[in-house]
């Protein structure tokens, strides 16, 4: 009897939360291996299932984001809804927390579904060009997996200790039957090996671009897999090589646009970004229509905007701290438009649809993020003050604030510009947990919770309960 291919990895059980996933779960396919993959037709539709798990409730639909942001200093928790990130947000997670073990389970789910066509491919008939392309594809996927663990639940890699410090298990064969449960934790070091191995040989078989600006924006191209390569060396300190892959995305001088591959560059308008999904900013985003949405308490409009449009669980930091409240943001600032007055608080409201009209897409990566990669790396590169990477930041302020031209002092103000443009350019989209942590910084006091710095357990989250009932070789992060 040919084995069964199973969709999503039994981490073990997750705890039921009030959400739409639970009610509405995304099917697990039960096909023999010989039928998945028998056509070029059935081989497109299982690489389709890496992103329908990517883009699940819980994880890239939104809440992975939220959780990356709400630890941060921008946001105040509204509602102290245990279901929508508040211990999150105040720093009580433990091991059985919902979202602790939820997005565990859903990253490993994603994981094994790319395992699963990755071999699923090499086994299949199919035109070479094609299954060179959907291999790839579904290791740019593996890999922001990955990268999402290791932002959450490992010691960063730039701490002196982190390269050789407890990561995430690494998953690389399809499970497709129970048991194969036991597996030990890879280093921080191995993790981040895997991931750019799996970026680089991405980078070689995916296509250019394709047919469409709504797949150009929707599945993984050759500059999706660079500029998620920024992102990872950036976490990683290698600020060299940063700018190395920066190189084939970012030209030396103005004007800023990929010269291959996509066009990608900066919209004119920071607002056409989030209201017209598919320009060439976005270089990989989750979409989602009126039949395929993200979940009420999943969407990014939910936490973040007041009814009838969202639950309004977080409201913005608009004094001491937060990013709304710093001088060095202007009054002027086109993205201050996203900062919506209701109630006597503030929200953020850069995701402003309904999630059952025409709802948002997610970003993943914008081209914005990768300038900002660029620009940082070049700052902490030499002694002085570098001229492109105050090029690339100004490119990124004027954009929205062409009357103001940031003119820091010198290298260290230069790269503390930069890492304050990050704060309001990618407000609400998941790297504040990242930007703190590979920094070495705090995350820094806000309303009634206090700051915790890289010597608190509290750092990191707990490896999932789940994970430790179900696999003998995992060890939980000190503390819990």
């Amino acid at each position: 009897m040919k084995r069964k291919i199973f969709s999503a990895i039994i981490i073990g059980a997750v705890f039921a939360s009030c959400q739409k996933e639970r009610l509405d779960p995304i099917p697990q396919t039960q096909l023999s291996d010989a039928v998945a993959f028998s056509t070029p037709e059935r081989a497109a539709q299982q690489v389709n299932g890496i992103y329908s798990a990517l883009k699940q409730g819980n994880f890239y639909a939104g809440r992975f984001q939220v959780y990356m942001d709400v630890r941060g200093e921008e946001f105040i928790n509204f509602t102290n809804n245990g279901v929508t990130a508040f211990l999150t947000w105040n720093f009580t997670q433990t091991p059985t927390t919902n979202e602790v073990q939820n997005l565990w389970a859903a990253a490993y789910q994603t994981i094994n579904r790319c395992n699963v066509v990755i071999e699923g491919i090499a086994a299949a008939t199919l035109a070479d060009n094609l299954k060179k392309q959907y291999t790839a594809e579904a290791k740019v996927v593996r890999a922001i997996s990955y990268w999402s663990l290791m932002q959450m639940y490992a010691r960063p890699f730039t701490e002196a200790s982190g390269p050789a410090s407890p990561g995430v298990p690494l998953r690389l064969t399809a499970i497709t039957s129970s048991g194969n449960n036991n597996i030990v934790r890879s280093t921080v070091g191995d993790v981040y090996t895997q991931i750019l191995k799996d970026l680089n040989e991405a980078e070689v078989d995916l296509p250019l671009n394709y047919a469409t600006a709504d797949l150009n924006t929707t599945r993984a191209h050759r500059n999706t897999a660079v500029s998620l390569k920024t992102r990872v060396l950036l976490s990683m300190g290698r600020y060299a090589d940063v700018i190395t892959e920066g190189n084939k995305m970012v030209p030396a001088a103005a004007p800023f646009q990929a010269a291959t591959g996509v066009a990608n560059r900066l919209n004119p308008s920071i607002a056409t970004t989030f209201t017209t999904y598919n320009t060439t900013e976005s270089i990989l985003s989750m979409p989602y229509t009126n039949l395929d949405l993200p979940g009420t308490q999943n969407s990014l409009n939910s936490y973040y905007n007041p009814g009838p449009n969202g639950n309004g669980d977080f409201v913005l930091n608009t004094t001491g701290n937060g990013i709304v409240a710093n001088t060095n943001w202007t009054a002027t600032d086109a993205r201050r438009a996203f900062n919506i007055a209701s109630g006597g608080q503030t929200y953020l409201r850069k995701w402003p649809k309904n999630a059952g009209t025409d709802p948002d897409w997610i970003p993943v990566i914008r081209y914005a993020e990768v300038l900002l990669n660029v620009a940082e790396a070049e700052a902490r590169q030499g002694t002085g003050l570098n001229a492109r990477a105050l090029a690339l930041l100004n490119a990124v302020r004027q954009r929205s604030d062409a009357a103001t031209t940031l003119a820091p002092a010198d290298k260290d103000a230069l790269i503390a510009a930069i890492l304050l443009e990050r704060r309001i350019e990618l407000l609400g989209e998941g790297l504040r947990t990242a930007d703190v942590t590979r920094t070495g910084a705090n995350f820094a006091a806000k309303g009634s919770v206090g700051a915790y710095g890289p010597s608190s357990n509290l750092y990191i989250w707990p490896i999932s309960n789940a994970e430790i009932l179900t696999n003998k070789e995992m060890v939980q992060n000190p503390g819990y």
